[in-house]
């Protein structure tokens, strides 16, 4: 079965950083655009931040801008997000998702394999 397993959610204080991991499960993560998304409940989901196949191109939301990192290596078929600077308000459900790409920019549509999420809880 093709998915992605995210990983490396947990509760942390604010102020705190943690560091997510998306890996690929059944093939190979080269050539795929990869996204973050964030779900609160009851919203919508929010892409977050993004990278595309060759990691040469790499967007965040402003919300996150300048606390998150995105940053891939295919030879361990895994993504990571590096948060710090956590604030209650990034909370939510964090999930992984991507598509084969021949594109050199990232997006946050169109994406066809995803995961379950992982939970992030940012409360003191």
């Amino acid at each position: 079965q093709l998915q992605f397993v995210e990983s490396g959610g947990g509760l942390v204080q604010p102020g705190g950083s943690l560091t997510l991991s998306c890996t690929a499960s059944g093939f190979t993560l080269e050539g795929y655009d990869i996204a973050w998304f964030r779900q609160v409940s009851g919203k919508v989901r929010q892409g977050i931040s993004c990278i595309s196949r060759s990691g040469g191109n790499i967007n965040y939301a402003d919300s996150v801008k300048g606390r998150f990192t995105i940053s891939r290596d295919d030879a361990k078929n895994r993504v990571q997000l590096r948060m710090d600077s956590l604030k209650a308000e990034d909370t939510g459900v964090y999930y992984c998702a991507g598509v084969y790409s021949t594109s050199s920019r990232c997006k946050y549509y169109g994406l066809d394999l995803w995961g379950n999420g992982t939970l992030v809880t940012v409360s003191s």
